[in-house]
């Protein structure tokens, strides 16, 4: 059940892609929740500007909660993802989460995007993913799914 905490954080997961999208950059944004309500941090992806495809909002997620974190409180920060979107594959690898809140499904992306070539999608529900992690990871949603899909309009096209 998602509460109105999780709103505000996938409207501001949607408002990091918006950022990502005025920079030049795939429309998808990031956000870290600690357990207890906490932003703990926030990234956009930036595989345009960096050159660098793996630059993905999850990962840069990821690559700045370890920088900040490791080692004295990565391993113990029991955190929920919110990105924009459903979390894509790269998310179990992580090791990061317990579970997840998303706004736009992986196959409602695929509606907005098609088959562009700077999205390849994976035809595959992060909840399939996820079901095969050695952890039980949760994913709420997808949720405001209309407000996610106004950063794509026109983007992809």
């Amino acid at each position: 059940m998602l509460t109105d905490q999780d709103f505000t954080y996938l409207r501001r997961a949607i408002a990091v892609a918006e950022q990502a999208r005025r920079n030049g950059n795939h429309p998808f944004g990031a956000l870290l929740v600690a357990a207890d309500g906490t932003l703990l941090l926030e990234a956009e992806n930036t595989v345009n500007t960096a050159g660098d495809c793996t630059c993905h909002a999850e990962t840069n997620l990821v690559r700045a909660a370890v920088l900040r974190f490791f080692p004295a409180r990565c391993v113990s920060v029991r955190s929920t993802p919110a990105p924009n979107r459903a979390p894509c594959a790269l998310g179990p690898s992580t090791g990061l989460g317990s579970g997840g809140l998303s706004a736009l499904s992986e196959a409602d992306l695929y509606q907005l995007t098609g088959a562009h070539p700077e999205n390849e999608t994976m035809h595959l529900p992060c909840r399939e993913v996820f079901a095969r992690c050695d952890r039980i990871v949760d994913v709420d949603g997808p949720a405001l799914e209309a407000e996610a899909a106004t950063v794509h309009t026109g983007f992809w096209t």
